[in-house]
């Protein structure tokens, strides 16, 4: 689970930082989407999610996005609906950042829990929620396009106030 420690706005020994995003961020999202995922959003997407209910945090290496998260709320629920590193920073802790950092926002607006999909293949990332403590709780079949047709999604969720 996210600790003291992680939750920090600085990445102990990385020199990253969080804080939120702009629109002006976009063009350094899209190119994190691109190298990050297989079907990237496109900057219609990202632009629309800069309005109320949206939360969107970025990891930041300097001047230099690294990573960034984008949440929507919902009633009492936050839904975590896009999380991505730039695999060159892959393996320092950023994306457990970034994770860590939209729960205990969510916690902090007395939101009751987070979901998230994540592909089935995608091991690495379901290890990482898992061992924030995230369940899961269901399936979505065929919910992510993939390079042979569709792929399911695992439904996670971290309750905030069990």
């Amino acid at each position: 689970m996210c600790t003291q420690e992680g939750s920090s706005a600085n990445l102990s020994g990385t020199g990253v930082a969080l804080r939120p995003l702009s629109p002006d961020d976009i063009p350094e999202m899209l190119e994190i989407e691109r190298l990050g995922h297989s079907h990237p959003w496109t900057e219609g997407i990202f632009s629309d999610c800069f309005k109320p209910g949206y939360l969107l945090s970025g990891a930041w290496f300097g001047e230099r996005l690294v990573g960034y998260a984008v949440v929507a709320y919902m009633f009492d629920e936050a839904h975590l609906l896009n999380i991505c590193v730039h695999p060159d920073t892959r393996g320092l802790g950023v994306g457990r950042q970034l994770l860590c950092h939209v729960t205990e926002t969510a916690r902090s607006e007395d939101m009751s829990e987070v979901l998230l999909e994540v592909r089935l293949s995608n091991k690495v990332a379901s290890k990482l929620y898992q061992k924030e403590g995230f369940e899961e709780i269901g399936r979505r079949p065929g919910y992510y396009p993939s390079a042979s047709g569709r792929e399911d999604a695992r439904v996670m969720s971290l309750l905030l106030y069990p």
